[in-house]
């Protein structure tokens, strides 16, 4: 069956963003006095953890269950994540998170082709806008049939929830879509939505289980042999690379 659409994950997939997420979190809880540091390896157990404030909140019961958690413990957790956020943000507008190799020579062949684009994604509305204006250019949402992001669904992954509403907005079935994901979580995720998925692997997440993956892969450097594991034909130019 022809691919229709492509849906793509954001952070690791897009773009390697997991390290300008960690930095951002710890200049959060520096700036509301905590003495909370996440280094790498910490990182590293806590994205097995979707969503960023339910990382904290994970971090919080699992790293330090004596944490004397204030009476309004929900409102410190989103306001850490909104200034977390603020932080990442201004990391992408400096340009120092450029896209993973050949995801904008996939975006843009695929478009001329005529498949359909979609993100389903865990990561917000606004780090999502950021990455692609400052990758892409201004306007690039638009690249995208249909943006799945934030808290727009009630469960995150590796619940299927996100992919299930980007799919029934871009109005095909899972059997006509392909994803792109870096994690295990992701993965699961996509394929409890019935999608065959690719993985590109990143720092983080290389020594995650991937079965069930339809290929797992460093990136897209050879664009071509992506396409032909992929069963994609709808670039012209590769053919003569």
């Amino acid at each position: 069956m022809k691919t229709k659409a492509i849906i793509f994950d954001v952070d690791g997939t897009l773009a390697d963003t997991e390290e300008a997420h960690r930095l951002a979190f710890n200049r959060a809880f520096r700036e509301n006095q905590l003495d909370w540091h996440w280094d790498v390896a910490l990182y590293d157990k806590l994205l097995k953890v979707t969503g960023g404030k339910e990382r904290i909140k994970h971090f919080v019961s699992s790293y330090i269950p004596d944490f004397q958690k204030p009476d309004d413990y929900e409102g410190l957790v989103k306001h850490l994540h909104q200034i977390k956020t603020g932080h990442y943000t201004t990391m992408l507008r400096e340009g120092g998170i450029p896209l993973r190799p050949n995801v904008e020579r996939l975006i843009n062949e695929a478009r001329n082709a005529g498949v359909k684009l979609a993100i389903a994604t865990t990561t917000s509305q606004d780090n999502v806008t950021t990455l692609l204006e400052q990758s892409l250019g201004a306007g690039s949402e638009s690249l995208f049939d249909v943006i799945g992001c934030g808290d727009i669904v009630a469960n995150k992954k590796p619940a299927p929830d996100i992919y299930f509403w980007v799919l029934e907005k871009l109005g095909l079935d899972a059997s006509e879509c392909i994803a792109l994901e870096d994690s295990e979580n992701g993965l699961r995720s996509s394929l409890a939505a019935g999608l065959k998925t690719f993985i590109t692997m990143n720092h983080y997440t290389r020594t995650q289980d991937f079965s069930g993956a339809s290929a797992v892969l460093n990136d897209l450097s050879d664009l071509k042999k992506f396409y032909q594991i992929a069963g994609l034909h709808f670039s012209n130019q590769l053919a003569s690379d």
